[in-house]
């Protein structure tokens, strides 16, 4: 009889050994000491979160939204997936009336990136914020309507973060009104770009501007490169995808080459800086830091990024180890209905050790990317006023924080993704597509190390000022604060006889403003006084950016907590007295993490180093019972983790089963090439030894 092949494998309908994920998980939301939806409200706003729960409802039924064959597909079809979820999104923006915050939650939610993402994220903000109204007429508007879809083509095949040693060229053709747009190296390619692989047929394109023989440096143009008519390449351009990735793949990254290809002068993007037509004579912006405002905005979008990806990811690990139970705890054995179990993971010190500080992460990069959109709005109101005060150090320490905090998160995925054990590398967990989809946040925006330079340099320049007497103290600026008391007295001694003198909010900052001042004060010396090149400083100046955004990230979290009058409400006093044991965790964590550069400073004992540790520790003890109550309070979705460890319901083993249930290869019974490649050495083995068995019957 004939093998039936078309039959899929299934589990048995067995239940998991109990107690079962969702008792666990009820028992642990029940030793809550705090209010859950009323700490959401608070991060985010009944409003966003009334908006949240209406674009989930439609598009959980959206078949173009659904997630079930996400970890199952190939390249291509996750390129075309992404395509239709485009598609789909621009038609129910209009069906449902969607505002811009409506279509952002949505793509938040759906939580991959498609071709069409850097039509939104960058090529349409480019337009509106770089154009003039003519151009807004003849690029934006259609954008605005997807009757044209482009991307935004910087970096080079050999050229990224140094954006002025871009290659190619835009030379000003005065006879035709042109510019010529060439590529005349096969490093000048553009590479990394996406939505220009396959999808995008418009780019801005930033290439050097040459009029008069003058080379003017990187500057923007709008270019079609396809055929509105049937998506061909235009004569001129050579385009394409650059290939898989190690994550990112849903995302068609493309190279383009340009090949003397001239277009009109209008494509030159002239809010800022003109060419004269005919002439060719350039005009500059009349405030180049101008530019730097938008920059700010991007970074706090970035550190609020963070929040998320550190959200989601403890949400998975936090849960889970509330469910996956491990060996017996000898010295306090974990009893259910008077029945001694099997220890929740989450009950051992060390993963609490190496979770719980990350929720605390999660939190104190929600309040600095909070206070980052005020010092925005601060700044950009002043900048309109002519006063550009605030812009230096708000610009440095943006830079800095996209560096720190986005290293930050990069650890703290993959702390999360380990921390689940085993099935932490099942892409079911939902950290391990996650965790090379948000890799780039790395490297785009300014790559992290190079980014730690442009915040030194600041740092470096205020001591200077602050030392010759020429920096004006400002309320916003508490980098000249905390180096004018360092200056004061640069001997000074953290004042803590017991660990828990380590919970008080003044001594924190102290330590964290003197350990960021005396190492800007060194690196100043050495560049100074002993002549150091910056090159041969470049380890230091990362040590001295990184000390001084840990500080912000602290400030920002310990001081919006004694000063932000939601929280001083008594119906959230709960909530307050769990976010200032987490300020304090996160607080003392990353001292302990710095530990060799406070030692070094001076500013802590050894004495005083065993005290923290231990203040650490007993912290963790605190912040337990809360733990699951904490990452809820982050109100994500199921949809949105798509993980089956980090379920909501706790139902994590027949998830992840039910998963296993959909893979490709399980839906047949036998796999393809067992008769070509399997089949020759079984029936080869049987056939030896049918052989083998004839000849000893025999002898």
């Amino acid at each position: 009889m004939p093998l039936n092949n078309n039959i899929a494998t299934k589990f048995p309908n067995l239940k998991p050994r109990g107690p079962g994920g969702e008792a666990l998980l009820a028992a642990e939301r029940a030793k809550t000491s705090f209010d859950v939806n009323s700490l959401s409200r608070y991060m985010y706003k009944e409003e966003w979160l009334n908006k949240l729960n209406s674009v989930l409802e439609i598009i959980e039924k959206e078949p173009a939204f659904d997630k079930t064959n996400r970890y199952y597909q190939s390249r291509p079809e996750k390129i075309s997936t992404s395509l239709w979820k485009d598609k789909r999104m621009a038609e129910l923006a209009r069906e449902h009336n969607w505002d811009e915050q409506d279509t952002s939650i949505a793509n938040f939610l759906f939580d991959q990136s498609t071709p069409f993402s850097l039509h939104y994220g960058m090529f349409i903000p480019t337009l509106k914020s770089q154009t003039t109204d003519e151009q807004k007429k003849l690029f934006l508007e259609p954008a605005l309507k997807h009757e044209i879809i482009g991307c935004y083509a910087q970096t080079e095949l050999g050229h990224g973060s140094n954006v002025q040693g871009l290659e190619t060229t835009a030379t000003y053709i005065s006879e035709t009104n042109e510019f010529e747009i060439h590529s005349p190296t096969l490093t000048s390619a553009k590479w990394w770009i996406g939505g220009l692989g396959k999808a995008a047929n418009h780019a801005i394109v930033m290439a050097r501007l040459i009029t008069d023989g003058k080379d003017l440096g990187p500057h923007p143009f709008c270019v079609q490169i396809r055929s509105l008519e049937n998506h061909a390449p235009l004569p001129g351009i050579t385009v394409g995808d650059i290939g898989p990735k190690f994550g990112f793949n849903s995302v068609d990254n493309g190279f383009i080459m340009f090949d003397h290809y001239r277009v009109p002068h209008i494509s030159f993007l002239a809010k800022y800086s003109q060419v004269k037509p005919g002439t060719g004579e350039y005009s500059k912006p009349p405030n180049a830091k101008l530019s730097y405002g938008t920059m700010v905005f991007v970074r706090a979008n970035i550190v609020m990024g963070v929040r998320y990806a550190l959200a989601k990811a403890t949400t998975i690990a936090v849960r889970y180890s509330t469910i996956r139970q491990q060996f017996v705890d000898a010295s306090n054995p974990k009893k259910w209905d008077d029945k001694v179990i099997e220890t929740p993971v989450l009950d051992y010190t060390m993963q609490q050790y190496r979770l719980l500080p990350i929720i605390a992460t999660a939190y104190a990069c929600f309040f600095t990317g909070s206070e980052m959109y005020r010092l925005y709005e601060l700044n950009q109101a002043a900048m309109q006023n002519g006063n550009f005060g605030l812009l230096a150090d708000l610009h440095a320490s943006s830079s800095g924080l996209k560096s720190l905090t986005t290293t930050m998160a990069v650890d703290s995925l993959e702390e999360c993704r380990r921390a689940c054990g085993g099935h932490g590398y099942s892409m079911f967990s939902g950290l391990g597509q996650f965790y090379q989809d948000y890799l780039p946040n790395a490297t785009w925006e300014g790559d992290n190390y190079i980014l730690t330079q442009q915040t030194a340099r600041y740092l470096l320049k205020t001591f200077r000022n602050v030392v010759a007497g020429k920096a004006e103290p400002s309320e916003y600026n508490h980098t000249i604060t905390y180096l004018t008391q360092y200056l004061e007295n640069p001997n000074a001694k953290c004042p803590a006889t017991t660990p828990e003198d380590f919970l008080n909010p003044e001594l924190i900052l102290s330590a964290f403003g003197f350990r960021a001042a005396y190492g800007i004060a060194k690196v100043a010396e050495q560049i100074d006084r002993h002549g150091r090149s910056w090159n041969s400083m470049l380890v230091e100046i990362s040590r001295i950016s990184k000390a001084h955004c840990q500080f912000m990230l602290v400030r920002n979290f310990l001081v919006t907590l004694q000063s932000d009058t939601t929280l001083s409400q008594p119906e959230n006093q709960s909530s307050l007295r769990v976010l200032k044991t987490l300020s304090y965790l996160f607080s003392l964590y990353t001292m302990e993490k710095e530990l060799s550069e406070f030692l070094l400073s001076e500013y802590l004992s050894p004495k005083q180093t065993t005290m923290l540790k231990e203040q650490v520790v007993s912290l963790l003890e605190k912040v337990r019972p809360d733990a699951v109550g904490l990452v809820d309070a982050f109100a994500l979705p199921d949809y949105y983790l798509h993980s089956a460890l980090g379920r909501s319901d706790g139902r994590v083993y027949e998830a992840m089963t039910k998963m296993a249930e959909a893979e490709p290869l399980n839906h047949t019974l036998v796999v393809d090439g067992y008769d070509k490649y399997i089949k020759p050495f079984i029936y080869q083995g049987r056939k030896v030894n049918a052989i083998k068995e004839e000849a000893a019957s025999k002898l």
